[in-house]
């Protein structure tokens, strides 16, 4: 189940049909995961963002989460693998009634060198432009790093 940034409940067919006038306005819709690794679980959280529709005046979000069991997720690469793995998915879905759609997924990877996920920078920003989705990393990756991080804790 989903839910909206107020915290109401929604459910996908909800969630389409606010993207249906949302793509006929012509707005972006930008798609993220993050994680977190607590006690015995490891939490996704997936969100889609409808921004930059005529007229539009802020934005709407929606977020699922989905617990896994910690022991699946030890390495990193495979745990920020999952987490595009989620957002492409959720991109493909929303593509199945909107193929027109502006889809952007965001990564919670960093480009900086140095950084813990810096080095699979390459391999999942090649997953994501790979499924065929334009995407953005860290600093610029806000679905990701800002939206779905509050919402996997």
């Amino acid at each position: 189940m989903w839910s909206s940034g107020s915290g109401d409940r929604v459910s996908l067919d909800e969630i389409k049909e606010k993207i249906a006038s949302h793509t006929k306005d012509n707005g972006s819709i930008f798609v993220g995961c993050d994680s977190q690794i607590r006690k015995e679980h490891c939490t996704f959280c997936t969100v889609v963002c409808l921004i930059g529709a005529d007229d539009q005046k802020g934005g709407y979000y929606f977020f699922k989460r989905e617990k896994e069991s910690r022991n699946t997720y030890t390495n990193l690469l495979v745990r920020m693998l999952k987490e595009v793995e989620c957002s492409v998915n959720m991109a493909y879905k929303i593509m199945e009634d909107y193929p027109n759609a502006d889809i952007e997924i965001h990564i919670d990877a960093n480009s900086r060198k140095g950084e813990a996920t810096s080095k699979y920078y390459d391999t999942l920003v090649g997953y994501a432009t790979g499924a065929g989705f334009k995407c953005k990393v860290k600093p610029d990756a806000w679905a990701s790093s800002s939206i779905a991080d509050k919402h996997s804790k």
